[in-house]
């Protein structure tokens, strides 16, 4: 009887106050199964970067991809940040100094050939001999990765497609995941070869996890708050005739003595390599969730001049602080840490009105956000540039609003993904503009004016 062990993190997000304790957890499992003749692979399945953090943004994730090769990772997948929250040739390098495989079968070059950083599936093999096929999988975002430069296709296609050859070369089949939960229990009733699907992307965390016919789901929730682990046992047939899941939760992992210092290092490494000079102010920009300031107002304009609209709309949300003095690219990412893209779309007047109305109600400005690559808190109240408001009326460049005429209207990404406006946005054609993110917009509109 052979005891194999798969351990997992996913949906990590930068949150790198968790990693040190985590590396020295996952560290201390390897030696420990090692020490028992017991085979460890180690995995992660995507989204394992994220912007927000100075030192992800100021290595474009690369310092993210030295934790991962300390840490003896087997190999990863990759989540929709890094997939279409970096530039083309971001991606393209991210994974250049990658100690492990990277695993996806639905990431293409637009030539059609895989990237050379990337496999389809890869056979690992247990000291004694049992063959682990191992296959990758990311959310299709076609639009948005069409607009970077690559190809992604229809996960379940490449699933049929690279599922033959494993069965052929595998006795044991695990799945990378970065599709969501919903789309893991498909997989599990329709692919009953698959014997382990390890999850991510919608964050969902199954404790002992979940099994659906014969296959075994397995998540770690986000940010480093869990690792998973799966245990297999495989008889000399090379068949599992036990498989369980279980969670270790980060509050129950002993802290470090430098626990603190090694997350400072993080955090000052990134200050340090984005300590370059964007502006000196004149004047403080102000922040505040619940009122129009000047620094809201600025970054509407600068939204509208981007994308060359008739009007443009953003949430004082988006901001999270004020600035004066001496500007850096670091002092940016820490008032406007989201990757958020711009986005147009055309509105009769009519829809423009709705869209001004439901902005204009009590409730929304309070709501608490999470997700939609939102790294705040609350929305906040909603500023406008080219939109006017005088005696009940709406204005549109000082000109009163025609309903039947059609307008550019821009706004941040985050409110065409199906949870705003439903009335009008839902069907509309979006034109989004990356790889630019706010910020980006915040720093070209703060450099043109000084």
């Amino acid at each position: 009887m052979e005891t194999i062990h798969i351990f997992h993190t996913n949906d990590f997000h930068s949150h790198l106050e968790h990693w040190p304790r985590i590396q020295e957890f996952l560290m201390n499992k390897k030696k420990h199964h090692q020490s028992k003749g017991e085979d460890l692979f180690l995995f992660d399945i995507g989204d394992f970067i994220d912007r927000w953090h100075p030192y992800t943004e100021a290595t474009k994730g690369r310092g993210n991809i030295t934790l991962l090769n300390q840490c003896g990772y087997t190999a990863v997948t990759i989540g929709n940040n890094e997939g279409v929250n970096l530039p083309h040739d971001d991606l393209d390098h991210l994974y250049d100094e990658a100690e492990f495989d990277v695993i996806n079968a639905n990431l293409y070059q637009k030539n059609g050939h895989y990237p050379d950083w990337v496999k389809p599936y890869k056979v690992y093999r247990t000291t004694k001999g049992t063959r682990i096929g191992v296959i990758g999988l990311t959310a299709r975002f076609d639009h948005l990765y069409g607009l970077l430069g690559w190809g992604i296709t229809e996960p379940l296609e490449e699933l049929k497609k690279w599922l033959e050859p494993v069965k052929k070369e595998a006795d044991v089949i695990i799945l990378l995941s970065h599709l969501g939960i919903k789309d893991d229990e498909y997989i599990a009733e329709h692919f009953p070869d698959i014997d382990l699907i390890l999850g991510a992307h919608t964050h969902h965390f199954l404790e002992k996890g979940k099994l659906v016919g014969r296959t075994l789901i397995g998540a770690a929730g986000k940010f480093g708050y869990f690792v998973g682990h799966m245990t297999l046992q495989v008889n000399e047939k090379k068949e599992i005739v036990h498989k369980e899941a279980i969670l270790y939760d980060f509050q129950d992992i002993p802290p470090l003595e430098n626990e603190q210092e090694q997350i400072q290092d993080f955090l000052e490494k990134g200050k340090e390599l984005l300590n370059e000079k964007v502006t000196v102010l004149k004047e403080p920009l102000i922040h505040d969730f619940f009122h129009e300031t000047n620094f809201s107002k600025l970054l509407c304009k600068a939204l509208r001049n981007w994308c060359q609209t008739d009007c443009a709309m953003v949430n004082a949300g988006l901001l999270l602080g004020s600035l004066s003095g001496v500007v850096t690219t670091y002092d940016l990412l820490k008032i406007c840490p989201h990757p958020i893209n711009p986005c147009v779309v055309e509105l009769t007047g009519e829809e423009l009105e709705k869209i001004l109305e439901e902005t204009n109600g009590e409730e929304l400005p309070h709501k608490e956000i999470k997700g939609l690559g939102f790294r705040g808190t609350v929305l906040g109240i909603f500023v406008y540039d080219g939109i006017q408001f005088r005696n009940n009326q709406i204005f549109v460049n000082n000109h009163p609003l025609e309903k039947n005429r059609t307008y550019t209207f821009a706004l941040p990404d985050m409110f065409t993904f199906g949870h705003f406006f439903k009335e009008v946005l839902p069907q509309k054609d979006k034109k989004y503009f990356l790889p630019e993110f706010l910020r980006d917009l915040l720093k070209w509109e703060l450099e043109k004016q000084q």
